[in-house]
């Protein structure tokens, strides 16, 4: 019965790490990183309603005069 030959299995592992290894950098070095990522600033929009350009007043029940 013939043994089995384990000889080039270093060879075998550590070439498949290396290929994996070469794979995964060139995958990963296709993408472009910011090197400094800042918020955007939301601008809000100011609506304009028809009662923002008349003079109002509220009378609360605490600031009316006492009878």
């Amino acid at each position: 019965m013939p043994q089995l030959n384990t000889s080039t299995w270093l060879i075998t592992i550590m070439s498949t790490i290396l290929t994996l290894f070469i794979m995964f950098q060139l995958k990963i070095s296709k993408y472009y990183f910011y090197s400094n990522p800042e918020p955007t600033t939301i601008k809000s929009r100011k609506y304009t309603t028809p009662w923002e350009t008349k003079w109002t007043k509220i009378y609360l029940p605490h600031s009316l005069p006492l009878r």
